[in-house]
């Protein structure tokens, strides 16, 4: 398929990469013209502007966003709806609220312009493992655009089926899901990212624990001077703690046992409060979720091992920079 990517910094670069190999034809755009630059010698169309992006498309033309969410986002998106034609769709694939997509959606239908928003998980690594797609939007327009998600997405892999699976839609399977209408997708990728930070604190707290085990604190005799790389390590091997979070956890802690080169102040993204904001919406008790969102600030004030653990994950998975010190 032909298909625009708009927004080409780490996950938008590797979409773009993922496609031109899937056999798609890309044009790529980004206010950065070296990033336009390094994906046309891979095989990407360049474009110096969105007018431009749009005239080497044919109609309906396909406009994926892979932005930062809000004012980015929010400016493109109304940038396209005075270019974009009916019939035309805009994908956004970033992490925006779901309560954006919503009002969006009805905005382009205004103008025969279909939205698709599309929750897209896999980090640095999505170009060689794939990405996991969370979808939002019209069924006809989200069958439309089978064939790019099926590309992106990772595939049947060597994951065994599930057992009492069964259906003809393997969708899920193949590692993409239609989620519901406009808003669905990202709502789901951000809880998905809120449990994502209960993960992350949890193997955070449970490696600081065992790393204070050598404190002088405690009676000398009770005294455990532990190797963690070694403890993750074994744990990534046939434990039911093993997961892709823990082996980031083991990746850092070989580099560096005291995680020297994190300082421990742990940014969030936005998803972390907003999965907060919808449990309380919804009266659903989130204990775990809002207890590792409020970790988060309270790193930025006073850091622990944890907190180094919690920004090596983060950079293992994402490539996400520590924030400065206040």
């Amino acid at each position: 398929m032909h298909i625009a990517v708009i927004g080409l910094g780490r996950m938008g670069a590797n979409i773009s990469r993922r496609l031109i190999r899937g056999g798609h034809q890309v044009v790529a755009f980004d206010r950065d013209p070296d990033n336009v630059r390094q994906l046309e010698t891979e095989g990407a169309t360049a474009a110096s502007s969105l007018e431009e992006t749009a005239s080497r498309l044919e109609p309906p033309r396909i406009f994926w966003l892979m932005l930062p969410a809000g004012v980015p986002t929010e400016d493109t998106v109304t940038a396209l709806l005075s270019i974009a034609q009916a019939d035309d769709v805009v994908i956004d694939g970033g992490n925006t609220f779901f309560k954006d997509d919503v009002r969006r959606s009805r905005e382009c239908a205004t103008r025969g312009i279909h939205y698709v928003d599309v929750g897209t998980s896999g980090g640095v690594w999505g170009l060689e493992r794939g990405y996991c797609l969370m979808i939002g939007g019209d069924s006809a327009v989200v069958e439309m655009l089978d064939p790019i998600f099926d590309t992106l997405a990772p595939g049947y892999g060597t994951i065994s089926r599930t057992l009492g699976r069964d259906g003809s839609d393997d969708r899920a399977e193949r590692g993409y899901i239609h989620a519901g209408p406009a808003g669905a997708g990202h709502f789901v990728k951000m809880i998905h990212n809120g449990i994502e930070y209960g993960l992350m604190q949890a193997y955070a707290e449970g490696f600081d624990i065992l790393k204070g085990r050598a404190s002088e604190k405690l009676p000398e005799r009770e005294r455990f001077d532990l190797n963690l790389p070694d403890i993750a390590e074994v744990w990534r091997r046939g434990s039911v703690i093993s997961s892709w979070l823990l082996d980031l956890c083991a990746l850092e802690l070989a580099r560096s046992h005291g995680l020297d080169q994190f300082s421990g102040r742990v940014a969030d993204s936005g998803e972390g409060q907003w999965t907060v904001n919808a449990a309380m919406e919804e009266a659903v008790p989130a204990n775990v979720l809002t207890t590792a969102l409020f970790a988060r600030y309270r790193s930025r004030i006073d850091e622990t091992f944890a907190d180094k653990l919690l920004s090596a994950m983060r950079f293992g998975f994402g490539g996400h920079i520590e924030p400065p010190k206040a």
